[in-house]
């Protein structure tokens, strides 16, 4: 129960830091909706009839996975801001389990990817995509595990970063080129092979693969669209989510240590 409590506290102040936060609010919707509502519409209009399959749901799937993994992987970087304000030492002082501490940071800026998800299919569903209330139920675990990947990635990456000022030159290095391997907005089926393999290695992948399994499941664009199964993705989700949980949370403690 101790355990539980450190968890739900900690992702509680993070979910509500976001919520008294206005500028991030306002600036967390924004590049979604230029993507889906600018790109997903001009491709919907010059491609779709050619590739197969609706543009404008292809982009929207692909952001939504995109912005629920990284939000929370970013927004981990407030363990920058709590290392420097020595927040953390008072944390991890107290009688909890470190994994603990650091499950309760992800779950919380998890809570925040998800509430900006919410906005997201909003405007999806305004823009025009086909949306069902069983496809939005069956998305719902998918949104939970691409928001636990990016937690687990951002941890990876953050620990051994000293400054936040440093984190924010290196983070985004990180992450934008993960945009376009990983198919969120573009067709990944068909690449060179340098650019297969680090496709196939992008954590981001498997995330939005995972999102479009659910959406297009039971459809004539499922072929097209998806690059694995569901258990395939599952799978290696699993398996980048325990190594990068394990090592940032090591790396992490440790430079807490060290400090």
């Amino acid at each position: 129960m101790r355990e539980f409590n450190a968890i739900i506290t900690i992702a509680y102040r993070d979910f509500t830091k976001f919520l008294r936060d206005k500028p991030r609010l306002l600036i967390s919707f924004v590049f979604p909706l230029l993507f889906i509502g600018i790109l997903g519409k001009t491709f919907d209009a010059n491609l779709s009839s050619t590739a197969g399959f609706n543009f404008l749901a292809f982009i929207f799937t692909g952001v939504l996975a995109q912005v629920l993994f990284q939000s929370t992987a970013s927004g981990v970087i407030s363990l920058i801001e709590d290392r420097e304000n020595d927040f953390s030492q008072a944390v991890f002082v107290a009688p909890v389990s470190r994994y603990s501490i650091i499950l309760g940071k992800i779950l919380g800026e998890s809570l925040v990817s998800l509430a900006q998800a919410i906005g997201i299919v909003v405007f999806g569903l305004i823009l025009g995509v086909p949306l069902t209330l069983g496809t939005l139920l069956a998305l719902i675990p998918a949104a939970i595990i691409a928001c636990f990947l990016g937690g687990a990635f951002g941890i990876f990456v953050l620990a051994n970063l000293g400054t936040q000022r440093r984190a924010n030159q290196i983070f985004p290095l990180v992450i934008f080129p993960q945009f376009f391997l990983a198919g969120a907005i573009n067709p990944i089926h068909n690449l060179p092979p340098i650019l297969f393999f680090l496709s196939r290695i992008t954590p981001l992948t498997y995330a939005v693969d995972l999102v479009r399994n659910v959406y297009y499941a039971g459809t004539p664009e499922y072929a097209k669209t998806v690059l694995y199964g569901t258990v395939t993705n599952l799978l290696v989700i699993t398996l980048f989510f325990s190594i990068f949980l394990a090592l940032g949370t090591y790396f992490f403690v440790r430079n807490e240590r060290n400090k």
